[in-house]
């Protein structure tokens, strides 16, 4: 195992979004954004199976359907070196760099869209977005990013659209445009909140001796997490010679700043944030990037995000074609190296001979044979129920089934006309209710990206895409047992519709008048079409009494490995990539790892 003083900050740091070095940066807006699903209509036309099956096509090349006509025979078993249930990015993550490191990989996704959370589908000419739109750093080489170390691995380039700003619709403030990089934020904070708030972020002058503003307090912390790039983690004791060529930069840094990464960013804060907007601020930028406030974000994640967002000449990126973009790439990495993508093959079972895992049981009979490995890209919730009773333990396995949950989403998807709307709309608008409720509250915190402004291709001429949702503050329990054909689901989807609604209609007052297509989410849509446990984001409480800081895909059952949002280092892009990575990376010898990392990293 990769000890915590060697992987703390090394994970969770790199998790966190890192810097375009784009020579050219068009001044755009942009906010966080977190993962979906494809959702039903609020009209009568819901989204049923046949239509979303047709929502999307990859190149055939790349794909297959285990779909059995009726009264077909049963396939004949496969045999593979490594199988993946799921394509979700940390699955797509570990089963693409396996491939380019050797080995035979087949990966079983159960709907006929890949992606998971982060998938795309179209309908009429717009592509709707299931998931994150907020990114930086993926298309840089040598990257920060664990999914651009992932792409470079796989020679994928990802052409994208550079921007840095992004609306703030703020209780006590109103509306205004804040950037990323420069010192644009200071301006923001002195108009609004005054000196003190403005001191207290960064001091001009710079502070007297033996006091720091909040961004010269947060350097050690950035630096300390970026002295390891994901890429170079395994979970094994060879992990020792992968990291040694890091270790200068490592030892670089005070040992209690690394030590610090590991807590909860408001640990490391206490005596440092005063100000209470800041402190509201900052459980924010926790929120979006973990689903909680800083009293549960690791201090590695949000420090370099800070360092990585309000440095001079920041930017974000966006993706040509939106997130599915990263998805296909993806997919043509893992089918460059010779793996399989198989869609529309749902997994029952996960199958154990000899004490490990041997393979998997697809509905409808057929076997996929793994002589190496079984890699699970489901939430853990929804992975025990394919484990045979007994083949892991029971303490294990209770202890997963408690890992504190993330809550789900609403969301609301809209194609609108877009005549006479301005040429400068912003692509990111984020809304805060009440500061006094909390940031994690449900529907205090709204999302909407208008991805149409940044890339045209994504909507019909003259039309806008958009969409807006509550970022894992929706309870679950509201929904639990409704039937999704009753009046009182359709009711309660209209109800709690509402707040994204108002939070659209600070971008374009009077888009109400302007839906060409409507589209609803709830948890039961994010429970069903993404085939998750309560619709959940993902997990959370790493570092709380019981937690697992170690990022290791390990479980105790031989040969079964777990990646994705439910396990360490939890949700966002960043996150799941350096997960996969990680298992990738364990499942080879050193050798062949090294020679991934000398192309990434040098």
């Amino acid at each position: 195992m990769v000890s915590i003083g060697l992987a703390s900050g090394i994970i969770a740091t790199n998790l966190s979004l890192s810097r375009s070095n784009a020579t050219q940066c068009k001044p755009r807006r942009g906010l966080p954004q977190l993962a979906a699903f494809p959702p039903e209509r609020k009209t009568a036309r819901c989204l049923s199976r046949p239509n979303y099956r047709s929502l999307r096509t990859l190149p055939q090349a790349a794909v297959s359907e285990d779909t059995l006509a009726p009264g077909q025979d049963v396939k004949e078993d496969i045999e593979t070196d490594i199988v993946v249930i799921g394509s979700g990015l940390g699955g797509l993550c570990a089963g693409a760099l396996l491939a380019r490191y050797g080995m035979k990989v087949t990966v079983c996704e159960s709907h006929s869209i890949p992606g998971g959370a982060c998938h795309a589908w179209k309908r009429d000419g717009y592509t709707f977005e299931s998931g994150p739109s907020l990114y930086s750093g993926m298309s840089d080489r040598p990257s920060n990013n664990p999914i651009g170390q992932v792409l470079h691995a796989l020679d994928e380039d990802l052409p994208c659209v550079y921007y840095n700003t992004w609306m703030c619709h703020l209780p006590e403030s109103g509306s205004f445009l804040t950037e990323v990089g420069n010192d644009q934020f200071n301006e923001v904070l002195a108009k609004y909140y005054g000196a003190e708030a403005a001191q207290e972020w960064k001091a001009l002058p710079p502070s007297p001796a033996g006091g720091q503003d909040l961004k010269e307090f947060m350097k050690p912390l950035a630096k300390a997490s970026t002295s390891l790039p994901s890429i170079a983690v395994r979970s094994d004791p060879a992990a020792l010679i992968t990291l040694s060529r890091f270790f200068p930069k490592i030892f670089s840094n005070p040992l209690d700043v690394t030590l610090q990464l590991m807590k909860p960013y408001s640990e490391v804060t206490t005596d440092q944030i005063k100000h209470p907007f800041l402190k509201n601020w900052m459980d924010l930028l926790c929120f979006l990037l973990s689903g909680k406030p800083a009293d549960g974000t690791l201090a590695a994640e949000i420090g370099y995000m800070f360092d990585d967002w309000y440095r001079p000449n920041a930017s974000l990126e966006f993706p040509k074609g939106g997130s599915e973009a990263i998805v296909d790439a993806l997919v043509r990495g893992l089918k460059k190296f010779g793996g399989e993508l198989r869609l529309r093959s749902h997994v029952e079972e996960v199958l154990v001979e000899g004490g490990r895992a041997a393979g998997v049981q697809l509905r409808g009979g057929q076997k996929i044979m793994a002589s190496k490995a079984v890699i699970s890209n489901a939430t853990v919730w929804d992975l025990m129920p394919m484990l045979p009773p007994e083949s892991v333990p029971a303490e294990w396995k209770q202890e997963k089934e408690e890992q504190p949950q993330c809550e789900s989403f609403m969301h609301l998807h809209l194609g609108i006309d877009a005549t006479g709307l301005p040429d400068d709309l912003e692509i990111h608008h984020i809304v805060v209710n009440d500061w006094d409720k909390g940031v994690a509250a449900p529907q205090n915190v709204v999302l909407v990206s208008i991805a149409s402004v940044l890339d045209p291709s994504l909507a019909p001429e003259g039309k806008h895409v958009i969409h807006a949702y509550t970022p894992g503050n929706e309870p679950y329990s509201i929904w639990e047992g409704l039937d999704r054909n009753s009046a009182e689901y359709k009711a309660l989807k209209e109800e709690r519709a509402e707040v994204l609604w108002r939070a659209v209609e600070k971008a374009i007052p009077d888009v109400r008048q302007r839906v060409e297509i409507e589209m609803v989410g709830t948890p039961l849509t994010q429970e069903r079409f993404l085939r998750r446990k309560n619709g959940t984001y993902g997990a959370y409480g790493w570092f709380e009494e019981g937690g697992s800081v170690v990022p290791s895909p390990d479980t105790p059952l031989e040969g079964l490995y777990c990646v994705g949002d439910s396990t360490f280092p939890g949700p966002g892009v960043p996150a799941v990539a350096a997960g996969g990575a990680i298992c990738a990376n364990s499942l080879v010898p050193f050798w062949k790892h090294l020679e991934v990392l000398n192309k990434v990293c040098n």
